[in-house]
Order: structure tokens, then C-alpha cells, then sequence
């Protein structure tokens, strides 16, 4: 496997955890959104084209798509099933 190519990360969340209300966090699953799918999801939010949001990471076109596609799957399953979603810390 190759190793991970370093991304442009403009915008770090801090530390950010968001949960339903229904529950309390000690019965919640986590999904884990990492930091270069949280920028990709701010990108998706300024509404950039992928070549465009990809030239700003650094990154290629298809690795973008590949990272959102990812960011939108986490946020879906996050939703449907009622789990809590923490963005990774920044160093």
C-alpha cells in the first residue's frame, strides 16, 4: 500500500463532536470523519467544482472524489442509523 500523500488543510475543526439527542453518548456508535474529508465537505459547501476543490488539497481529481464520496457516506450512516459523529483532532 502506498503511503498517504500529505493534504492542504485550511480549515481545522478543533474538537468537534456532534450527537443526536435521543441518546446519551455512552449508548452512540461513532463514525469518524477525518480531517481531510471534513475539508472536502467544506469544499462540497462552497460549492467548488472537484478539480478545482482538488487543486486546493493538493490532491488529484479522482482522490478527491474518493475522499467526499467517503465524507457523504460517513455523514449518511451517521444519520440513518443514529450514531455520533467526531472530526479527527488536528496534531
Amino acid at each position: 500500500m502506498r503511503p498517504k500523500k500529505g493534504r492542504k488543510i485550511k480549515c481545522f475543526p478543533g474538537n468537534r463532536f456532534f450527537k443526536p439527542r435521543c441518546k446519551s453518548l455512552g449508548e452512540l456508535e461513532v463514525v469518524y470523519l477525518e480531517l481531510n474529508e471534513f475539508e472536502a465537505l467544506m469544499a462540497d459547501l462552497e460549492q467548488l467544482e472537484q478539480i478545482e476543490a482538488a487543486k486546493e488539497m493538493g490532491i488529484s481529481r479522482p482522490t478527491f472524489s474518493r475522499i467526499i464520496a467517503s465524507a457523504h457516506k460517513k455523514i449518511a450512516e451517521a444519520l440513518v442509523h443514529i450514531k455520533a459523529i467526531e472530526i479527527e483532532k488536528c496534531c
